[in-house]
């Protein structure tokens, strides 16, 4: 093992959406001297890596910023930071105009009009997005970037980030960065659950595979105050393929319809959650399986679902020619995905200030790991990178890291040295993430039942989880590449007790499906109209409860 040490004044965390527009940003205001850690390749990673085919927030003409504050508020029931919210809509189309000067293209019509998809889309050619991000940021003089790195923990000292420790997973070196101050962008957690599909396809889920919860996971480690891991996403998706709906409902206006031909959407609702929920109880209830109809829709809107999928599921595509029909000739059958954490589209995530500081000095939170800001996909990641930024070269000027501590140095190199070292495991890591899967599903709400859960299964589930971690301190890795996964592994079961502390804390079901608590069936706005937090205080989660905060103004930590 090779150690390597760093020196940086600002260390990016995740070379994605928001890592990379936060680099852009520094550069563009400052000279500081900053690093990217990306445990992929930036050309071609995070949750952009395979493209998209529209960016799903943005303000069109007659809409104003506050209008997306209340349409992100209605579809959370009223959990979310406005102040956040409002922050990131308002850098909304500046940014997607940032990224149109970059070289993406964004349709247009004969007025020469962005076209939009709804009320807050616009059609994108969006194939090529990442690298095109990541281009920029390469071609950047004061940016350096280390691909193929794997950070695996935060150095910090008296609740101030000094830095944090590395893997090179190519090149067996141990990193040691230091830095004044650290943007963490590394994504939510996928495979904290059994997926739809098992075995050889159980990578094809919703969420990219390789977001693992790391940042979280740090964070919880580190004793970073958490918000709203109890609000989980289960996207809607096209059966077999995990494709998005998003693109026949919105694009081609198609309803959910069960196998009577009924549509139920307007029945049990139209926000994120409930869509899933309706689909779920058709089902349960005799009258699925569910589909969204297209059969009917134009030969135009066939060829336009087509190569839309192809810019972003080209196994939705496939499927649809494998079968000799079009989508006017045939329904798209509908499923639930299992659960995952992630912030860019619930409020799951860091509690951070509207400066998106997280509570641990120096350390601020960007993108799908900042929690209290729902539905912010591309376009908010890219505003919410700028504003990580901009806080992130404020702090430089006035504050500068200590030394890591050689004794924090030693413990992470001898953890190391023992993953590496003589292999006693009677488990392989595959054998305990299955297990870990496992034991979610069936007790924590996934797939198994229905997504509903009760205390008592919680309870159990907790009891597992810490079991299967402590299994962990005896795995043996061969090489950098499996040592990653032993440290992936850690994230996801980190970030799984740190969810079923916040889904038994919440006694209500606010968002059906999401959070399904049968203990407590019913919405209770008189006392649970407020925030579910949580902090790691000597091995345990303690769960601290927060009033909303309301409006547009500046909320700081010592509120």
């Amino acid at each position: 093992m090779k150690i390597e040490k760093i020196k940086t004044q600002i260390l990016i965390i995740g070379g994605g959406t928001a890592g990379c527009y936060a680099a852009l940003t520094i550069a563009e205001n400052s000279d500081a001297k900053t690093l990217i850690c990306e445990k992929a390749h930036i050309k071609r990673s995070g949750c952009l890596a395979a493209g998209v085919n529209a960016l799903n927030a943005y303000i069109v003409e007659g809409r104003t910023p506050q209008d997306y504050v209340e349409y992100v508020k209605k579809d959370a029931d009223g959990i979310v930071r406005e102040d956040l919210l409002l922050t990131m809509s308002e850098r909304l189309n500046k940014v997607t105009e940032r990224l149109e000067q970059l070289g993406l293209v964004i349709l247009k019509d004969e007025k020469g009009k962005y076209v939009t998809r709804g009320n807050r889309n616009l059609k994108i050619n969006g194939e090529n997005i990442k690298p095109i991000l990541a281009q920029a940021v390469e071609n950047l003089p004061n940016v350096s970037i280390l691909n193929r790195v794997n950070i695996i923990d935060y150095a910090v000292e008296n609740n101030r980030i000094n830095g944090a420790f590395g893997i090179g997973i190519e090149n067996n070196t141990f990193y040691i960065i230091e830095a004044d101050a650290v943007i963490i962008a590394t994504g939510g957690a996928a495979g904290l659950y059994k997926p739809n599909n098992p075995g050889f396809s159980r990578h094809k889920m919703w969420y990219p595979p390789f977001n693992t919860g790391a940042g979280y996971a740090m964070g919880i480690r580190a004793g970073a105050e958490m918000t709203t891991f109890e609000m989980r996403f289960i996207a809607l998706r096209c059966k077999d393929t995990i494709a998005p709906t998003g693109t026949l409902a919105q694009g081609v206006g198609a309803k959910q319809i069960n196998s009577l031909g009924d549509v139920y959407e307007t029945k049990y609702g139209i926000t994120t959650s409930e869509r899933v929920y309706g689909t779920v109880n058709e089902n349960l209830e005799g009258r699925g399986p569910c589909y969204l109809k297209t059969e009917g829709i134009t030969h135009e809107q066939d060829e336009s679902l087509i190569k839309a999928y192809l810019n972003m599921a080209p196994s939705q595509t496939l499927k649809w020619i494998e079968s000799g029909k079009n989508p006017s000739q045939q329904n798209v059958e509908i499923e639930g995905t299992e659960p995952y954490i992630v912030g860019g589209h619930t409020a799951s995530g860091y509690w951070v200030d509207t400066n998106r500081a997280t509570t641990i000095k120096g350390l601020f939170a960007a993108g799908d790991v900042a929690g209290g800001c729902p539905q912010k996909y591309v376009t908010g990641a890219l505003a919410e990178g700028e504003i990580a930024a901009l806080s992130a070269v404020d702090f430089i000027k006035n504050h500068k890291a200590q030394s890591i501590d050689k004794e924090k140095i030693d413990k992470q190199k001898s953890e190391i040295k023992k993953f590496i070292g003589e292999n006693n495991s009677n488990f392989t890591i595959e054998q305990l993430e299955e297990a870990m899967q496992t034991v979610m599903d069936s007790y924590a709400g996934g797939i198994k039942t229905n997504y509903r859960f009760n205390e008592k299964q919680l309870d159990i589930a907790d009891y597992k989880i810490k079991q299967i971690y402590q299994l962990t301190d005896r795995l043996h890795a061969d090489d950098f590449q499996e040592l990653m996964y032993i440290y992936e592994l850690r994230e996801r079961l980190t970030v799984c007790q740190s969810v079923i502390a916040h889904l038994k804390a919440r006694h209500e079901t606010r968002w059906h499906s999401f959070a399904e608590n049968l203990d407590y069936p019913e919405k209770d706005n008189k006392n649970w109209k407020k925030y579910v937090n949580s902090r790691l205080e000597n091995g345990e989660i303690k769960i601290i409860l927060r009033e909303l905060v309301k409006g547009g103004t500046q909320f700081e930590h010592n509120n």
